[in-house]
């Protein structure tokens, strides 16, 4: 449980938001971070860097420059705020939606473009969706298309690594639409049990793709449905990096000791479609969307950033106009590397190729299939 002096506290804290930085960018409490004015404005760079990020990718595949991609805008400050309270050696089991954690986990933009590409530069040869990342040496675990088939993983490797003396914690994140699927209820009551030291964090930006998550769960809130397995749940303004990052802080801490798992509810919104391939004006109304851009974790930071004399409209669009430029920059050179050539794709099955993979190789690599590919 949390510490009585926490400043996250609440009489229900699975009822209740909780919330220290407004919407207008004033603190709700004088609560103290412990995050360093470098720290605040390296995770405030990183969210635009994210968003300008996101932006493009989306203008990318309507030009037909690249495959399906899932939007993060409005999420910045859930996914930013959860891996600024972990530790280094942490690991990150992602959702597809989950830009912002990867950009924060440092890995390279090289990478990351050339990962989003599918390019012969890519680690996984351009196997996977745009959005199915994974980087072993950032501690990100590959992910797999199907909802909530991570969070297992994320719960065994975390055991996995109690049981060597390794004082890690894993991160699974999610969409409110896989609080419905049975992966989710399985690893629950798996590290409920065990008290895995794993962090459960769920970023309900309110729709399961145009399911609205009041049609998939009874439930007064998702986190209470930590209570059924036997731990804590968490629920936060998602659009509050001091709220994530505090929550997150303390359920590290706690997992770190033996204390076991609990699930964090970012409670948040996406701004975009669900994907590229989605049309949200078929299920949410403008004014939806638009009474939600009034709590943008973006704007909201910035504002306290200002009213603490920390930024300014100048230092914003120097910002903007150097990620923009960093961003241009790394896409061109993402796309002129070649894609992954054809051979490709039979290797890593086995430490030496099959005769009857071989024969279908050599069928392939035939003038016949050449000029078709």
């Amino acid at each position: 449980m949390m510490p009585k002096d926490s400043p996250l506290e609440s009489d229900d804290s699975s009822l209740g938001l909780l919330q220290v930085l407004r919407p207008d960018g004033v603190l709700t409490t004088e609560v103290k971070t412990g995050l360093s004015t470098t720290e605040v404005l390296s995770a405030y760079k990183n969210m635009v860097l994210t968003r300008i990020l996101d932006e493009k990718l989306v203008a990318l595949q309507r030009q037909g420059r690249m495959g399906t991609y899932v939007s993060c805008s409005g999420q910045e400050a859930s996914q930013i705020g959860t891996v600024l309270a972990l530790n280094k050696d942490d690991w990150v089991f992602p959702m597809y939606r989950d830009v912002g954690m990867v950009v924060q986990k440092g890995v390279p933009f090289d990478s990351l473009m050339n990962r989003l590409f599918g390019n012969s530069e890519d680690e996984s040869l351009g196997r996977d969706l745009p959005n199915a990342f994974g980087w072993k040496k950032y501690q990100l675990f590959t992910l797999a298309a199907p909802i909530a088939s991570h969070l297992q993983p994320a719960v065994g490797f975390g055991m996995a690594a109690r049981s060597r003396g390794d004082r890690i914690v894993t991160v699974a994140s999610f969409g409110d639409g896989a609080t419905s699927s049975g992966e989710f209820h399985v690893s629950m009551n798996f590290a409920g049990v065990y008290k895995a030291p794993t962090i459960f964090v769920c970023e309900n930006n309110q729709y399961a793709i145009s399911v609205p998550v009041s049609r998939q769960t009874a439930s007064e809130t998702i986190a209470l449905k930590a209570k059924a397995y036997g731990f804590e749940g968490v629920r936060v303004d998602g659009n509050d990096l001091f709220a994530v990052y505090l929550a997150t802080r303390e359920a590290a801490e706690k997992a770190r000791n033996g204390g076991g798992p609990t699930l964090i509810e970012c409670v948040t919104y996406r701004l975009g479609a669900h994907s590229t391939s989605d049309d949200w004006k078929k299920y949410r109304s403008t004014d939806e969307v638009e009474e939600w851009k009034k709590k943008d974790p973006l704007i909201r930071l910035r504002l306290y950033l200002e009213k603490s004399s920390l930024w300014s409209e100048a230092q914003e669009r120097d910002l903007r106009k150097q990620q923009e430029s960093q961003i241009n920059q790394a896409i061109s050179k993402a796309e002129k590397i070649p894609l992954p050539k054809i051979e490709t794709m039979f290797a890593d099955v086995s430490s030496k190729i099959s005769d009857n993979l071989k024969e279908e190789m050599d069928e392939l690599l035939s003038e016949k299939w050449a000029k078709i590919t």
